[in-house]
């Protein structure tokens, strides 16, 4: 019983690392989709900490799987060892613990499919070539594609915006706009609603 709560424990502390990993990526989703984007770029801090979590990660589990997988000794026969296991002690449910920690720890991979309308090129109709402008932003707090697609998102909400590459690699954003539909400051209005910073 005792090493049933010690992989129990062991298991969620796993979980627990895997989710903390992503959440520099996890937290633009929910801000997106809650509809507080101001708070997206809250936890990307986390990120300089991401290949230590994920190593603790998989070292957790490692061990919640060894508790789990090695021979109990059978000293004393006695009716409570016939007891099912409750669902939360088998090894079905560290599986799935392991399958959703495996998801939490890819994440940054695939976040930017929830920004599905991000990269859509938009239909703008501008009077002249002479109105359109293309400025450069550094950005910083940016950690992953999803912080990528999130600032895209926001900024082409905008009319005029003609077109907006942000690239978390670089920490820079590229928007190419109609000076006489969209202003400077509202492209910047429109980063900063999203949390990250426009370094100067």
């Amino acid at each position: 019983m005792k090493k049933t709560l010690t992989s129990n424990r062991t298991a969620f502390a796993g979980l627990f690392s895997a989710i903390v990993a992503s959440l520099c990526c996890i937290t633009p989703v929910l801000a997106l989709l809650s509809g507080t984007t101001g708070i997206a770029s809250t936890f990307s801090w986390v990120e300089p900490y991401r290949p230590i979590l994920i190593g603790a990660t998989v070292l957790i589990l490692g061990f919640a799987w060894y508790q789990k997988l090695k021979p109990r000794p059978q000293d004393i026969d006695c009716a409570c060892d016939d007891d099912k296991p409750k669902f939360i002690q088998t090894k079905k449910f560290l599986f799935l613990v392991t399958i959703f920690a495996g998801i939490m720890l890819a994440f940054p991979y695939y976040s930017h499919m929830y920004y599905s309308n991000s990269n859509v090129e938009k239909q703008v109709v501008f009077v002249s070539e002479s109105n359109v402008s293309e400025l450069t932003y550094s950005i910083q707090g940016m950690t992953c594609a999803g912080c990528e697609a999130h600032i895209e998102n926001e900024v082409n909400k905008l009319e005029g915006v003609l077109g907006v590459d942000a690239n978390y690699e670089t920490s820079k954003a590229f928007v190419k706009f109609d000076r006489s539909k969209v202003s400077a400051n509202e492209i910047v209005s429109a980063i900063g609603k999203t949390g990250y910073k426009i370094i100067e």
